[in-house]
């Protein structure tokens, strides 16, 4: 196999490294978009404005228990309704299989760190980040909310939460830099692309369905 050599004139070089740079730039647009969009909207548990509802992220299962990186995202909306600064937590997630249910894991998980089941609601079609956010304005009438996900996430779910038409503050949770949140960093710069594509063409969600009156209810009872 003729490995591809490399041009032999300077204008032939510079050609290549002019090419090479734009190419550089143009995958880092998406990633510059997000942090444009997301500038001023990144909080903490202690300072994030009120708002009704908190949206959690779905983040795997270890034995159907959260994981570690799930655990936390949950920790920190559990911290939020304790203290009064949200009164609703729509858990979404995957549950495309009977034998894996992230949102029933997440419930359980916050209804044993002191939030009431009745103010918890489950979004079983959170299959991706979009996904997510679309449901949440469209199936649930969420129009303003805090979103709760890892820092390595959290500017790519408020930037796709807004294009979706919900208001969005978010909670970054901070993480001990282990190989998984490497992967996580890394994986981000790559979905950056298609989460640009996801705010420019607004794709439908891979299942959308009726709409839903959980959020509604649970805060009706929590007035």
């Amino acid at each position: 196999m003729r490995r591809p050599r490399l041009p032999r004139t300077r204008a032939g070089r510079r050609r290549l490294l002019q090419a090479v740079m734009a190419g550089c730039v143009l995958a880092l647009l998406p990633a510059t978009w997000m942090y444009l969009v997301t500038g001023d909207r990144l909080r903490t548990t202690a300072d994030v404005p009120r708002s009704d509802v908190a949206v959690v992220f779905g983040a795997g299962l270890w034995d159907g228990e959260p994981s570690p990186y799930l655990a936390h995202r949950l920790d920190a909306a559990a911290r939020l309704y304790r203290a009064g600064r949200v009164k609703v937590v729509l858990v979404t997630g995957d549950n495309s299989r009977k034998d894996y249910d992230e949102p029933d894991a997440m419930r359980t998980y916050l209804t044993r760190h002191g939030v009431p089941g009745e103010r918890i609601v489950s979004d079983y079609a959170g299959f991706d980040t979009w996904d997510s956010c679309v449901r949440a304005k469209k199936i649930f009438g969420v129009d303003r909310a805090v979103l709760i996900s890892q820092g390595f996430h959290i500017r790519r779910a408020v930037a796709l939460c807004q294009a979706a038409g919900v208001r969005s503050y978010g909670i970054g949770v901070q993480d001990k830099h282990d190989i998984t949140w490497y992967y996580g960093g890394t994986r981000e710069v790559l979905a950056a692309g298609k989460a640009a594509l996801d705010a420019v063409f607004h794709p439908d969600p891979r299942f959308l369905g009726p709409k839903e009156t959980g959020v509604s209810k649970a805060l009706a009872s929590a007035r």
